[in-house]
């Protein structure tokens, strides 16, 4: 502990700039100054997110309307780490495992009685696997932004069943999405905590047929997902 604030000093770069006349108009401290000549950033995140399905009626249901179908936007909630590799002076390859904690719910209301609306829900435990091509800006002072895409395997490890009349629709275990967003980076004496805002679309049709009204309605269940990852390096 009583070696930190050494430790913070040694990592700061300190510049002054100055007047026509010799004076001192600013300073300006340069945090983690050798950050980017490393190759190799550890790290861990958190994150909140909103998670919802994009459906398909199917073709009973379009001959029937026995229902409409809407999904909401429901929160989650991530945790994971990050493997930050340098490729180039721009440009940065990540990896960031880690476990989700969704669920996603389709509304459906029945049209041709007055019944109440029925919610079905999904919830899940998911392994993700990102692998992202960052590419950032100039450093301006210790802040700087930058761009992130690429794709996202992920498997459920556990499916969250509390009520079977709430939970009749069944998705598969396995997606892949690809995945994009933009962020901000900002240097601190001895970390780099970067909020970003990541958006994630599904390629693969969750959807599994089953014998109910709810399955019948359906066709097609692609996962999309808006996350803000807190990320500290």
């Amino acid at each position: 502990m009583l070696l930190l604030p050494l430790s913070a000093e040694a990592q700061r770069k300190t510049r002054a700039k100055i007047g026509k006349r010799g004076n001192i108009k600013s300073i300006t401290v340069d945090n983690l100054a050798d950050y980017d000549n490393r190759w190799f950033h550890p790290g861990f995140y958190v994150a909140p997110n909103f998670s919802s399905y994009s459906i398909e009626q199917s073709q009973a249901y379009v001959g029937s309307q026995a229902v409409t179908a809407n999904s909401i936007i429901s929160p989650g909630f991530s945790v994971g780490f990050v493997g930050d590799i340098r490729l180039a002076n721009h440009f940065n390859l990540r990896f960031t495992p880690g476990v989700s904690f969704i669920t996603r719910r389709v509304e459906f209301k029945p049209l041709l009685t007055s019944d109440s609306i029925q919610t079905q829900e999904i919830g899940t435990t998911q392994l993700e696997f990102p692998l992202l091509l960052k590419f950032h800006s100039d450093r301006r002072r210790n802040t700087r932004v930058y761009v992130v895409g690429g794709v996202k395997p992920s498997f459920n490890v556990g499916n969250r069943r509390k009520d079977p009349e709430r939970n009749l629709l069944r998705t598969d275990d396995s997606d892949i999405a690809i995945e994009y967003g933009v962020g901000l980076d900002l240097f601190y004496p001895l970390f780099k905590f970067a909020p970003e805002l990541r958006f994630s679309h599904g390629l693969t049709n969750l959807f599994q047929p089953g014998d109910n009204v709810y399955s019948r309605s359906l066709q097609s269940m692609r996962a999309h997902t808006v996350t803000l990852y807190l990320t500290f390096e």
